[in-house]
């Protein structure tokens, strides 16, 4: 029980430290940069969308979720299907580790996300982008941007 206290404090102290607030645009641009503007019929501006409504562009965000997984990172990827939190046994469809989602790099995580879009639900998969982005006027999240 001691062990996995300071694994769990080490991981948020960890993500902390390593993780990143993005600014819109600069969001907007690094993953306009990684193909993902129209990637499986979603425009730029519905990845930015879900990136607000998910973690307020945050890379270091940890949810704890009440079932005992925690969703991850700047796009909350959950630990129950899509990445290894060493706690929990999961499919990790994703082969990365959850910690990996909580760095300022974004490689781990859009290459999760692109996995997860390819599903049958899509964005769907995210319910922020649900009640948030579906179906929605999107352009004021690229107003501004240079890209």
């Amino acid at each position: 029980m001691t062990r996995l206290l300071l694994l769990a404090l080490l991981t948020c102290l960890t993500s902390r430290v390593m993780g990143k607030i993005f600014g819109r645009c600069e969001l907007a641009q690094m993953l306009k940069e990684a193909g993902l503007d129209g990637y499986r019929g979603y425009s730029l501006a519905n990845w930015v969308c879900l990136a607000f409504y998910e973690s307020h562009f945050n890379t270091g965000l940890v949810d704890h979720e009440a079932d005992g997984s925690t969703s991850n990172g700047i796009f909350q990827i959950n630990s129950h299907l899509w990445c290894d939190d060493l706690m929990h046994p999961s499919p990790n469809l994703c082969e990365v580790h959850c910690s990996d989602l909580l760095t300022s790099s974004l490689n781990d995580d859009i290459t999760c996300a692109m996995r997860i879009v390819q599903t049958p639900r899509g964005m769907g998969t995210w319910m922020a982008w649900r009640n948030n982005c579906e179906g929605l006027d999107l352009s004021h999240w690229l107003k501004g941007c240079e890209l």
